[in-house]
């Protein structure tokens, strides 16, 4: 991928892209974000390895997650737990505690996610600590 020109649009193609480990078995993959010039949110895919569940958090702006492959699981807090499929889509207000589980032992599972601002952050729910989402995935 070449530097971006402004107001030029950039395709990305995350089998060229680095992916960053994220630790417990979950690897992140920056698509959209600053470096390419964005000014209004941030993207990017994730994948769980096997049996993988992320620790509880939330953020501070809302958040859409899309499943594109394997079986999920979302638990929110306050709702009821509700399995996913592919192409299922979530809408997460900010500050809502949640977290997502790849429900199969054998196959990985990954989610394609965008944040509604450029300053996201990701509070744990178990400790209250907060950083940066762009942390996760430094260029």
């Amino acid at each position: 991928m070449t530097s971006p020109t402004p107001h030029l649009a950039v395709v990305l193609r995350p089998t060229e892209l680095k992916s960053y480990d994220r630790g417990g078995g979950a690897r992140t993959t920056a698509l959209v974000s600053p470096s390419i010039g964005a000014t209004g949110f941030i993207n990017g895919i994730t994948e769980f390895g096997p049996g993988v569940a992320i620790p509880f958090h939330s953020h501070n702006c809302e958040e859409s997650v899309m499943l594109l492959e394997g079986h999920a699981m979302l638990d929110m807090e306050g709702q009821e737990t509700t399995a996913l499929n592919p192409q299922d889509t979530t809408w997460i207000p900010a500050n809502l505690s949640h977290r997502f589980r790849n429900l199969s032992d054998t196959q990985p599972m990954k989610i394609f996610w965008t944040y509604a601002s450029l300053q996201a952050t990701r509070t744990l729910t178990e400790t209250g600590e907060t950083r940066a989402v762009s942390s996760e995935h430094k260029r």
